[in-house]
């Protein structure tokens, strides 16, 4: 089959893409069937989204015409899209967010222990700050079990492990944040190349020629320009709802603004 320049262009960019996917896939067994089933459902999704105007009796053909499927794999899938529900929210990672950026809560910049109960500043607090619908005590023991905080009986207090939300211990909860991460940022940066390329601001950094010393000597920086950007913009996002709240703005749009580094051996002359 024949391509044009533009497609064959992207389908490079699918093959750097997805090598990554394959090898997270091949790692956990996941098989070809099932990874060719979420590629069908993306395509119907993605194409029903760009016929928002057509009739209800004409969109399976349109889906159909679109990705190349047959009318009753379409059909199917577009069915099988209508029963989907919304991700619930993610409370520990909303509560981890809340103690590394108020104020009341950190010390050095840094988060301090803080006591199981009580008044603010308490991590019972902090919760009720995140839900009312779940208890405290609830949201500490799945922190813990993430190995994000440790509960000290001898005092009652609580004191945070980490100073980045990655859950090692739980490789569920890791895959969502690869998910929700790179999956925003993916988004941004179709809608830019499919846009005037300014729709998401998308910016990196790039240098080779480093040896493991320098990179490694890299690390800590990378981390602390990170810490400072997070306890910058957590209260002024907080700030910003409030305020729509407050004057009875439509409250139907959300961000991600993310923060990445890659480092790997550079390939040899003459490799892929």
């Amino acid at each position: 089959m024949s391509h044009t320049p533009d497609q064959t262009a992207l389908l490079g960019a699918f093959e750097q893409l997805l090598r990554p996917l394959a090898r997270l896939a091949l790692a956990r067994g996941l098989p070809y069937s099932a990874l060719d089933e979420l590629l069908r459902a993306a395509l119907v999704q993605e194409a029903c989204g760009l016929q928002a105007d057509a009739p209800a009796h004409g969109l399976v053909s349109r889906v159909s015409t679109a990705t190349g499927l047959s009318r009753r794999e379409a059909g199917r899938l577009l069915q099988a899209d209508a029963g989907q529900s919304p991700a619930p929210r993610w409370l520990a990672g909303e509560l981890f967010a809340h103690w590394m950026s108020d104020p009341a809560c950190l010390q050095g910049g840094k988060p301090r222990r803080l006591p199981r109960q009580g008044p603010a500043p308490s991590f019972e607090a902090l919760a009720h700050c995140v839900t009312r619908d779940v208890h405290p005590r609830a949201l500490l023991d799945e922190l813990c079990r993430l190995g994000m905080a440790q509960w000290s009986q001898d005092d009652d207090s609580v004191a945070l492990q980490r100073d980045a939300f990655v859950p090692s211990a739980d490789f569920g909860h890791m895959l969502a944040l690869l998910a929700d991460n790179v999956g925003d940022h993916l988004h941004a940066a179709v809608a830019n190349v499919l846009g005037a390329g300014d729709a998401h601001f998308e910016q990196a950094v790039y240098a080779d020629e480093l040896s493991r010393e320098s990179v490694a000597a890299l690390r800590p920086l990378i981390a602390a320009q990170w810490a400072e950007l997070f306890q910058r913009l957590v209260p002024e996002l907080e700030r910003h709802i409030a305020a729509d709240r407050a004057a009875a703005r439509a409250q139907d749009q959300r961000v991600r603004i993310g923060f990445y580094s890659f480092a790997e051996p550079m390939a040899q002359a003459g490799q892929d």
